[in-house]
């Protein structure tokens, strides 16, 4: 009886060439780019407050200058790190677009 399995072809599993992300990846990347939203928006406003407050005569368009920059680079971070893990691989090596290989 135990011949009788042996003989049975052995099928390997389709390889899967574009992987989705785990969920506990996209969660930790979601994550950190709320948190980089929050802390860059923050310094941002701060230090349009303390501008306004020294330069500008307590006026407000450098607070909102200021949360605008911090909340911007926080995005293009967030963009890049998700551009980054979308990239294709080629024998185990990660590359960009753009660049040579």
């Amino acid at each position: 009886m135990a011949d009788s399995n042996t003989n049975a072809p052995i099928t390997a599993a389709a390889a899967r060439p574009n992987r989705p992300m785990s969920e506990a990846l996209l969660n930790e990347k979601w994550d950190h780019c709320l948190s980089t939203l929050l802390i860059r928006s923050t310094l941002g406003a701060s230090f349009g407050v303390i501008f306004s407050v020294l330069l500008f005569k307590r006026r407000s368009w450098p607070v909102f200058t200021g949360l605008g920059f911090g909340a911007g680079r926080a995005w293009e971070e967030c963009d890049s790190s998700f551009k980054r893990a979308s990239a294709t691989s080629r024998d185990g090596l990660r590359t960009f677009p753009g660049r040579p290989s």
